[in-house]
């Protein structure tokens, strides 16, 4: 059996577009994402205002769409896909980070999944961990996603729940509906499960990975971001995590979920075991912290694994959850931003990677 194989490589923005070309052909995208199928280029918007490494790039939007494009894949059968939170403005995200433009210059339809999609029950052949037990009632996915090739659009930052955020988390997102909170106690398993789901669903699946901004902190969201000048692209997307954790300083078998996948045969989690190519990345050690939170963060966590966790289902999923949302809304966009993050953006707008975000 064949290693997985993740691709790394080094970028700057006056080649990142070409950059991008070669990486995927390095990762062998084409063996994996069938052209006479739909794609859909699975977006990740993780706040609906620009921050770096918060969100995929356009950059790297456009470098998958214009190597795709080159290759051979018809646009008609090509599509920008997002999803909706109770937190974040899709329709707001995509033009604060300048994924529409990008999607509009190339003539691709842009799929909101809760405009106007059907969603089905679907009953998983695999065994799940906890996803029948989170929704008794059937899960529900997008019908559009059976059948379709789904290439994930990650970037290389830390998160408050999982440690690192990548490919598995992307689906996240996209395959559960706005009630995916529900699941936040058990997040690790909830990813495993998802990916057991995608590989039933799915044509193809695939995933690059931004790392030109890299964040570490309290993510998604509110953290420090860092010029790092890495993509990666990977068809195992437990691998392409695993790698992007090492990258950061994390041991990517010490993280539940990558464990998890690995464990059940989803991909590889075992850096020792990944065909990496490419760049070297056997020194880098980026120093991430582990187990940084916010003040929301701190209440959130309070409720899904401590003193407050008997009153979850009351506090989260009855009548009175929107006094969850309201309170996220008003912390991250209210006060931290405008105290704390609007500076950290102004500054990095000034760097080579912001100089290249405002061009677009």
């Amino acid at each position: 059996m064949s290693k997985s194989k993740v691709a790394v490589l080094k970028t700057q923005p006056q080649t990142v577009l070409e950059d991008y070309g070669a990486l995927m052909r390095m990762a062998d995208y084409q063996a994996h994402i069938k052209k006479e199928a739909d794609t859909a280029l699975k977006i990740n918007i993780s706040w609906h205002v620009f921050y770096p490494a918060c969100s995929t790039t356009p950059w790297q939007l456009e470098g998958v769409i214009k190597t795709m494009l080159a290759d051979g894949y018809k646009k008609e059968l090509v599509h920008g896909c997002h999803n909706r939170t109770v937190v974040v403005s899709a329709k707001r995200g995509e033009a604060a980070n300048k994924h529409k433009p990008v999607i509009d210059k190339y003539g691709l339809r842009n799929v909101h999944l809760y405009e106007g999609e059907q969603w089905i029950r679907y009953e998983p052949k695999g065994e799940m961990l906890v996803l029948n037990k989170i929704y008794p009632d059937g899960i529900q996915i997008p019908r559009r996603f059976i059948g379709e090739n789904v290439i994930h659009l990650p970037t290389m930052k830390t998160h408050v729940f999982t440690t690192m955020t990548g490919a598995m988390k992307n689906a996240f997102g996209g395959l559960l509906h706005e009630k995916r909170h529900f699941t936040h106690s058990v997040i690790h398993e909830t990813l495993v499960d998802l990916l057991t789901i995608q590989k039933e669903i799915h044509s193809g699946i695939f995933a690059v990975m931004d790392g030109t901004f890299a964040g570490d902190g309290p993510g998604p969201r509110c953290m420090v971001p860092h010029v790092k000048d890495y993509i990666l692209a990977s068809a195992d997307q437990v691998a392409i995590d695993a790698v992007s954790a090492h990258m950061m300083g994390f041991d990517p078998m010490e993280l539940p979920f990558i464990r998890l996948a690995h464990e059940r045969g989803l991909g590889c989690g075992e850096i020792k075991d990944i065909e990496i190519a490419g760049e070297d990345i056997s020194e880098v050690n980026w120093h991430f912290k582990k187990g940084q939170n916010t003040f929301a963060s701190k209440g959130q966590k309070m409720i899904y694994w401590g003193p407050l966790k008997p009153l979850e289902k009351l506090l989260l999923r009855t009548f009175i959850a929107p006094w969850s949302y309201a309170a996220s809304i008003a912390y991250h966009d209210w006060y931290w931003y405008p105290a704390i993050g609007k500076e950290r953006v102004r500054r990095a707008l000034e760097t080579k990677w912001g100089e290249l975000f405002k061009k677009y």
